[in-house]
């Protein structure tokens, strides 16, 4: 293996003065010494040692991004905004994926941390345990106590700088506007009672639906995914519009209602709440609410990079997008 010492000695120069040019030193090497040592390390094939400039320096050029299930459409999304606004920076990311399991997301912090990583960017909704929550953010305190930088896209629980998107807010005004065509019998896909995420949706959603003075909708929880969906659609009766928290989830309601001989729309209107850009070539079109997923990545690595003070929190609205999986009750 060629080593740094083999350079320099190639070169005719010192040790110290090949690391400088080799290993990104801030201090100055003169342009005839500098093309001497790029000349040896090119002839002997000679490989900066990343790892070792990453202790030496403190920190690398690597972001570390946790999100939960990285098959699920809206946590790629996320993911390709960062990455986008990464390879800008010069920076790479490192992917992990805590198949929604809180203690997973600890240890993924625990090992970034010890890997010196530039910044840790969590994704995904924060859990109704105010122990593990606790947790994570002494995790994640420590880690910034060492220069470490953080930003989380999701509920402003952590003390960090935090990109939240209105989950409320939006499945609110998704529920006005579904009463608005005439629906007044609803059923909701809820996910699981543990997620911050699904709960703030579903709770948005039925307030602004009893608050409209109509029945309170059916309310059904289950897994946050496509097959979460799927088997939560099976217990609906006579509704005549049904919201699921998430798209995936709408998506596998969408299956259910298919293989039970149901017609979306003409029997039963479906909602969802993401707009995942798998929906493009979904039939019908599904009604959502549409939040800007991967500007939410770009977003909360800014807000790591250039983290100055108080954290921030950065309020994302949805768009409610109407489409032909909904239409007036009969």
């Amino acid at each position: 293996m060629v080593t740094l010492e083999d350079v320099a000695k190639l070169a005719g120069v010192s040790l110290a003065t090949a690391s400088r040019v080799l290993n990104g030193s801030t201090r100055q090497v003169g342009a005839s010494l500098r093309a001497r040592v790029e000349q040896a390390a090119d002839q002997l094939g000679y490989r900066t040692n990343r790892a070792a400039q990453t202790l030496a320096k403190g920190s690398s050029n690597v972001i570390g991004l946790v999100v939960h299930d990285l098959t699920d459409p809206y946590f790629a999304a996320l993911a390709d905004g960062v990455m986008r606004a990464a390879s800008g920076e010069g920076l790479l990311v490192m992917v992990g994926t805590t198949h929604r399991d809180p203690e997973q997301e600890i240890a993924y912090v625990a090992t970034l941390h010890a890997q010196r990583v530039r910044a840790v960017l969590l994704a995904g909704s924060r859990v109704v345990d105010p122990e593990v929550t606790g947790r994570l953010r002494g995790e994640l305190d420590a880690y910034r106590a060492t220069g470490g930088r953080v930003a989380c896209i999701g509920q402003d629980l952590l003390g960090v700088d935090t990109v939240a998107p209105a989950n409320r807010e939006g499945a609110a005004a998704l529920a006005r506007e579904l009463a608005a065509l005439g629906h007044t019998r609803f059923a909701v896909l809820a996910g699981p009672e543990h997620l911050v995420t699904a709960v703030d949706r579903c709770e948005g959603f039925v307030s602004a639906v009893t608050e409209l003075g109509l029945p309170t909708p059916t309310v059904v929880h289950g897994p946050f995914d496509r097959d979460g969906g799927y088997t939560a659609a099976r217990e609906i009766g006579d509704a005549t519009c049904v919201f699921a928290v998430n798209d995936v989830m709408a998506v596998g309601a969408l299956a259910s209602f298919r293989e039970r001989g149901l017609r979306v729309p003409e029997d039963v209107s479906v909602a969802g709440f993401d707009d995942i850009r798998t929906l493009r070539d979904h039939v019908p079109a599904l009604t959502t609410v549409r939040l800007p997923l991967a500007d939410m990545g770009t977003r909360a690595l800014e807000l790591a990079l250039n983290a100055e003070g108080e954290p921030q929190v950065v309020r994302v609205s949805g768009e409610v997008v109407l489409r032909e999986s909904v239409r007036p009750p009969r």
